[in-house]
């Protein structure tokens, strides 16, 4: 019964196509895999009456039940471990069959296939089949190194182009469930994914890494590396190759094999034929063709014209041949050639100057006689605008560098000046610093730096004798000046500290600036993008360092904005340093002699900077103001000097009259508090305040307050 069975299965997978159990198997003892798919049948549950394929973990999900793992077990296990969960959801499981419907392979095809990824086949496919299903093939792929990775981490290494050439399964691989079918790129593809054709990848041979492969190249069509077969000769892998181009050098073609270098004569071949001059590869042959190389022209009447002539080479001098002739013959000289100094070059190595360019401008004279085997070489002519400092020894030179348009080394005489040197020297640079030129004077060996303040000459006048004097070996140095304020960042270093001042804090780029006398306090700030909008411009320091002891000039630069007055800008020095705090900083920073306590029922109660030009309505305005608890018609003031007192301003009353006369003084060191409607106590006492001894009220009230005094 068992046969009929088996033998119907298999009549009916081969008229309907489908991919199922092609060989049969014993399902008593064959375990179940990774693909099998599992049919339950209970009459009266439609839940469990369909089938159940084992997923990849080996487990099948049962309805109720949850998942079971059923890879490995024999189908009599496997339907028992189902009959016993599944106990547990349902009672009458008398008629429960289980039966293996098919088996499936689930495998990943990767690398160089058109659609790589996870394949489901039937349970006896072969890697053919797994390579179709992911699309076939992709252009660029090595067929003899498949490889097949198994579960257990093991992998096999197969020629699946021997496969496809024999047709036998033994040159294949037999796949297990969740195997990877690895397909690796042609090493002939390189590094860099292109889009390419077979006959492209195949005109650069087929030979891949393999060590037995034989390279081709040199003059021919297609260069490459061919595979080895047995027999094989130089001409058949030349044919491969292309054949050889029309600059092959077909005499010299040198083959290497087993490391000793061979030369066929291909032409010695073509023309007899004869078998013994054919050269037989061996596994790993190099085949070289070279370029024919043109043969050296030599004879009994040749010239040779080289150098600066429109066709330089060997020249046929018949008998009676001039210098002329066969100086015509090579095109003439060139408009580069120095025709002052032709050189004739003779057999018994002498060699003869003419001047050709004498010659044509006196109009006589003769030319010089040219034997075979005489070379005529025609210079080239060298100009340049200036002359070589190799031609002006030390003594009569100087040498002018740094910010100058054409700094470099200059004859010099006694009757110069420094400025005929720095005008033929191009003048200043657009960042020349003219007021600090640097001449190192050499005397006796020794170097002594001296400055020259050139904008000063220039703009003040002076004695030319205060101009210094140049002598030869001298070195005249222009520095140059930062471009912009962000260059001080590089450019610090070459400013010296005597015409430099430092500016820190809040400014736009803080850092150390080049400082001549014609600048001043707003053109240092300036130049450092100007104050930050947190900038303190009311305490500005500036810590005059050049002045003996320390001394430290306090600038408010906002009052110099509402009144322009000149005086309250500092005088500052090369030296100096110019710090602008941070108006946000820490009341901690600042001394409690120039600030005001605000407290109370204030939206920012705090230690504000206070001056006189400031009011009661500024600190409140500072503080953001009194609260919606606050007690505005009680606000104190409280003067906190040597002997203490307390006023009462009542600012809903102020608000309605705007008498400025009845808003109490405030100076710095003061306190200002502003009450809770809940402190009912202060009320009554600050309507005694301004009854009472101002010594004795104000007592109290910093009493009440709970305020130390």
């Amino acid at each position: 019964m068992n046969l009929l069975r088996w033998f119907g299965l298999a009549i009916w997978l081969l008229l309907s196509g489908e991919a199922a159990l092609a060989i049969p198997f014993d399902e008593t003892t064959t375990p179940l895999r990774i693909g099998d798919v599992l049919t339950v049948n209970l009459p009266g549950e439609a839940a469990l009456n369909k089938d159940f394929p084992i997923d990849r973990n080996g487990r099948v999900s049962l309805p109720e039940v949850g998942s079971l793992s059923l890879g490995g077990l024999p189908l009599p296990e496997a339907s028992k471990a189902i009959h016993d969960r599944l106990s547990k959801a349902f009672r009458d499981l008398d008629r429960l069959s289980v039966s293996l419907k098919e088996r499936r392979l689930l495998v990943s095809v990767l690398g160089y296939v058109k659609t790589p990824g996870p394949v489901e086949m039937p349970g006896d496919a072969t890697v053919q089949q797994a390579i179709t299903l992911a699309g076939g093939l992709a252009q660029g792929a090595q067929l003899d190194k498949l490889q097949v990775r198994h579960q257990d981490g093991s992998a096999v290494v197969f020629d699946y182009k021997k496969y496809l050439d024999s047709g036998d399964p033994k040159d294949s691989v037999e796949l297990q469930p969740l195997d990877v079918i690895f397909v690796p790129a042609s090493p002939l593809t390189g590094k860099v994914q292109i889009d390419f054709d077979g006959r492209t990848l195949a005109a650069a041979g087929d030979g891949g890494e393999d060590r037995a492969s034989v390279k081709v190249f040199g003059e021919v069509n297609t260069p490459g590396t061919f595979a080895y077969k047995p027999g094989v000769s130089v001409v058949d892998v030349l044919m491969r190759a292309g054949g050889v181009t029309r600059y092959a050098s077909v005499e010299q073609i040198r083959v290497i094999a087993n490391g000793k270098p061979v030369i066929f004569n291909m032409q010695t071949y073509l023309d007899t034929g004869d078998k013994k001059a054919l050269v037989m590869l061996e596994p790993g042959s190099t085949v070289f063709v070279p370029i024919q190389v043109a043969e050296v022209r030599s004879g009994a009447s040749t010239v040779y014209v080289m150098g600066e002539v429109a066709k330089p080479g060997a020249m046929e001098a018949k008998p009676g041949a001039s210098f002329v002739d066969i100086l015509a013959n090579a095109g003439g000289p060139t408009r580069f050639a120095n025709t002052t100094m032709l050189r004739i070059l003779r057999v018994n190595g002498t060699i003869d100057i003419f001047n050709l360019a004498k010659f044509t401008e006196s109009a006589g004279g003769k030319f010089p006689d040219i034997h075979p085997g005489d070379a005529i070489f025609v210079p080239e002519k060298i100009e340049t605008t200036e002359p070589s400092w190799l031609r002006i020894p030390p003594a009569r030179a100087v040498q002018v560098i740094g910010a100058l348009n054409r700094p470099g080394r200059y004859e010099w005489s006694n009757e110069m000046t420094l400025f005929d040197l720095i005008a033929q020297a191009g003048g200043p640079s657009a960042h020349a610093d003219v007021a600090n030129i640097q001449i190192l004077v050499s005397e006796n060996d020794k170097g002594t730096p001296t400055k020259f303040n050139l904008e000063q000459f220039l703009k003040g006048g002076g004695k030319m004798s205060s101009v210094p004097k140049i002598k030869a070996g001298y070195v005249v140095m222009v520095p140059e000046l930062p471009v912009d304020p962000n260059d001080n960042k590089s450019l610090w270093v070459r400013q010296e500290k005597e015409h430099s001042i430092y500016i820190m804090g809040q400014v736009g780029i803080p850092g150390r600036y080049g400082f001549n006398p014609g600048l001043g306090f707003l053109d240092i700030v300036t130049a450092a993008n100007g104050p930050t909008a947190t900038a303190d411009l009311r305490n500005i320091r500036v810590s005059h360092r050049g002045e003996k002891g320390s001394r430290v000039e306090n600038v408010n630069l906002a009052r110099y904005f509402d009144t322009g007055d000149e005086r309250l800008l500092p005088k500052v020095r090369p030296g100096d340093v110019i710090y602008v705090p941070d108006k946000n900083k820490d009341y901690l920073d600042q001394p409690v002699a120039k600030t005001v306590r605000v407290l109370g029922a204030v939206a920012k109660p705090a230690r504000y900077q206070f001056n006189d030009d400031m009011s009661l309505l500024d600190l409140l305005a500072e503080a953001g103001g009194p609260n919606v608890e606050a007690m505005q018609d009680r606000i104190l003031v409280v003067n906190m000097g040597l002997r203490p007192q307390a006023r009462a301003f009542d600012l809903l009353d102020f608000a309605k009259t705007a008498d400025i006369s009845r808003l109490p003084d405030v100076r710095a060191g003061d306190l200002v508090y502003v009450p809770y409607q809940s402190q009912g106590d202060l009320r009554r006492i600050t309507d005694t305040v301004n009854g009472i001894e101002p010594m004795v009220a104000s007592m109290a009230l910093l009493k009440a307050l709970g305020i130390k005094f």
